[in-house]
């Protein structure tokens, strides 16, 4: 699965006696990714190959001009399905990254090109909202708290992210 927990989240200390923000361990803290079907290793082998497919017709136009004239179409190509697959790539790198603690619950998004984006709120008033229908994505799962709500995982596979709603209200819990 796309998601994994760093830390497990755990109940906290029942004491009372917590140290100040900032001090005390974290207790759980879940990293989610966008899934890649295609590894860079792949990517590597699929430019390669379609290079050698591409250079194969061209033996027999060994020594013509034509080759010359089909060459930089060719290397468009090539180019162009390099430039496609790379910015892909760019686009999903996407990190979220959801640490509990017994004060406060923050939600962090490392987003492409350096883009940040920060949400946090105490872990009591969080609730962890699974909206069925209605959402930019079937089975689309949200963090209410404080003045707004913010998705999580939207980029997860629905299977995944009903998977993931137990374990976050679980979570959410044993933090409170």
């Amino acid at each position: 699965m796309p998601y994994e927990w760093v830390i497990a989240p755990k109940a906290p200390e029942t004491s009372g006696a917590f140290p100040r923000s900032g001090e005390e361990d974290p207790l759980g803290r879940l990293h989610l990714w966008p899934y890649r079907s295609l590894p860079r290793r792949g990517f590597a082998a699929f430019i390669g190959i379609t290079c050698l497919l591409l250079a194969l017709p061209l033996i027999g136009l060994l020594g013509s001009p034509v080759l010359w004239a089909l060459l930089p179409f060719l290397v468009a190509v090539v180019t162009g399905m390099w430039l496609a697959l790379n910015r892909s790539y760019g686009d999903g790198e996407i990190l979220e990254e959801l640490t509990l603690w017994p004060d406060r619950v923050t939600l962090e998004r490392h987003g492409p090109r350096g883009r940040r984006q920060s949400w946090q709120a105490n872990p009591h008033w969080v609730r962890v909202t699974l909206h069925r229908s209605g959402g930019p994505v079937p089975h689309y799962l949200t963090l209410g708290g404080g003045p707004r709500e913010v998705e999580i995982g939207a980029f997860l596979g629905e299977e995944e992210r009903l998977a993931l709603w137990p374990e976050l209200e679980r979570a959410l819990s044993r933090a409170r």
